[in-house]
């Protein structure tokens, strides 16, 4: 469960979030069913980038709290069963942190070479920026250094030489330090550039020893930490990052299926989903991936075909100005398809239903909407809305941090936690029973997998073995009712979710899925439904 601590709960009414207030709704996270908590930064920032510009890797942000108030956090976790993970930003600092500041004054610091710098502007400065349209380089020079400096990102944020072995060795006593409070992994920034060999008039290539390095200091340190990498790479680096030897990333984000399952809700074809599924199903086995549908960042549609990612803008994100970078949308979920119940249940469903760990972000368990006035990214990072109250019972203050919304199909009086926790059709209470239902289906996370024929390119079946038990899942992304044709051997699929199963003397079943329609099925089984039906 993704959140950003500025703008989940705020316990003393300065309108900003804290660790007080995320200890405080710790119990409706385990009530929900989430069994990790993954925290946005939250160290001191001048705040410019959502606190991806830190100046300070071991200490929270005083908004926030104290080091105090975050130890309580992880051990009300703990106590709870709740992993905590936080976000590990290494590719770069904020341009106000106490180490670029030496850097600047003087060649002499021992922090210059912790950076990238160059005497002359390089040929190649207006190409490889993250966010094009914003950001008009990536080399910016500096009046008190008299050099440029490298910086992937935005310009108040330059890039950490992360060659340097003195630099690479301040990384793991980060990593260290926030192991010693109770974090149990590292969700890795950025880690394509992380690892790239920078500087001006070089070949610029990915040097995947550092992970390796982080893997070995990760796991002496403590042996059930994880590690989980932001790498929006090809099918064919995968195993770089991963490791042959499955000694590098214990995790990825799955950008490749993330961006054909909106295509897939987008134009009712599974095809590239099911190719994209494919593509990226060989890894270790000990490996992982994690799937999700929105982050915290514009969904990034890069990897489609033009034609393909302008069905996805036209379907979701139509007004330029819901689009970003040239790339992506920075809407939530439920305007992207509509606030359409049955369209967010399918993509619930088969985001749970993938196969690896699912990942959720805050809010989305209520449908939570964006705020299009605001700039860029910022536009789907609203408040938590938690009740009817002034600002969703966000905050007493007056002012939040970022303005709550209050539209008329979003807004907080409307789309809040508390209603909808009374309200067993609710889409929190539906979220709710569809992790537990995913809990008792460890087939999903730990099995092999196959997709299966269906006789319907609007419909993806994936059919998961584990220690002799099989479960199916069937998805109709159309708008249409589909009836699919599926061969799984057997010849009774017991429903999860409903009582509609299925019986066949020949092991081939027909199904019948309404639009926007989903199946859970155990395979086999007919003694367990003869046992409920009696």
């Amino acid at each position: 469960y993704c959140l950003d601590v500025e703008t989940f709960v705020d316990s003393n009414a300065d309108g900003i979030g804290d660790f007080e207030g995320l200890s405080r709704r710790l119990d409706y996270l385990a009530g929900l069913g989430i069994t990790c908590v993954w925290l946005i930064p939250f160290q001191p920032s001048p705040n410019l980038d959502n606190g991806y510009d830190i100046t300070d890797y071991y200490g929270v942000d005083s908004r926030h709290g104290t080091l105090g108030d975050f130890v309580d956090f992880t051990h009300h976790a703990d106590e709870l069963g709740i992993k905590v993970m936080i976000d590990l930003v290494i590719n770069h600092t904020s341009d106000q942190h106490p180490w670029f500041q030496s850097a600047r004054k003087s060649k002499s610091s021992p922090y210059r070479d912790w950076y990238v710098w160059s005497k002359r502007k390089p040929p190649d400065a207006n190409r490889g920026m993250v966010f094009p349209g914003v950001q008009k380089t990536t080399w910016t020079y500096d009046d008190v250094a008299r050099e440029y400096y490298f910086h992937r990102f935005y310009d108040f944020q330059p890039d950490l030489n992360t060659s340097n072995p003195q630099v690479r060795t301040e990384i793991q006593r980060i990593m260290g330090f926030w192991l010693q409070l109770g974090v149990s992994g590292f969700r890795v920034d950025a880690v394509p550039f992380v690892i790239q060999t920078k500087g001006a008039n070089r070949k610029h290539v990915p040097d995947f020893q550092m992970i390796r390095d982080m893997r070995d200091f990760l796991q002496w340190r403590t042996g059930n930490a994880v590690l989980l990498a932001e790498a929006n790479v090809l099918p064919d680096q995968d195993l770089f990052y991963f490791g042959q030897d499955d000694d590098r990333m214990h995790m990825m984000f799955n950008f490749l299926v993330n961006q054909n399952l909106f295509y897939a809700l987008a134009s009712g074809d599974v095809r590239p989903l099911g190719a994209a599924l494919r593509k990226t199903k060989r890894r270790p086995p000990m490996g992982q991936w994690a799937h999700f549908l929105r982050n915290n960042d514009e969904l990034d549609l890069g990897r489609l075909t033009d034609e393909q990612r302008q069905t996805v803008f036209a379907a979701m994100g139509p007004d330029p100005s819901m689009q970003l970078y040239g790339r992506g949308i920075r809407r939530r979920l439920a305007p992207m398809l509509n606030n359409d119940r049955r369209r967010l249940e399918l993509a619930y469903s088969a985001m749970f239903t993938l196969p690896g760990t699912p990942v959720i972000r805050y809010g989305d368990e209520i449908g939570m909407g964006d705020n299009m006035k605001l700039p860029e990214r910022t536009a789907a990072r609203t408040p938590m809305q938690w009740s009817t109250e002034p600002c969703g019972g966000f905050t007493q203050a007056e002012k939040p941090v970022i303005p709550v919304i209050d539209d008329p199909i979003y807004g907080y009086e409307r789309v809040n936690e508390a209603q909808q926790r009374r309200d067993p059709d609710s889409l929190l209470n539906w979220t709710e029973r569809i992790i537990r239902m995913r809990k008792e289906c460890p087939e999903i996370g730990w099995g092999d997998w196959k997709i299966l024929p269906t006789r319907s390119s609007a419909v993806l079946a994936l059919l998961y073995e584990w220690r002799g038990n099989s479960v199916l899942v069937m998805h109709n992304f159309a708008g249409e009712p589909q009836a699919a044709l599926v061969d799984v051997g057997e010849d009774t699929l017991v429903s999860l979710l409903s009582d509609d199963h299925s019986k066949s003397t020949s092991g081939v079943h027909r199904i019948a899925l309404d639009a926007h329609d989903y199946r859970w099925f155990r395979v086999g089984g007919l003694a367990y439904i003869m046992e409920r039906e009696r």
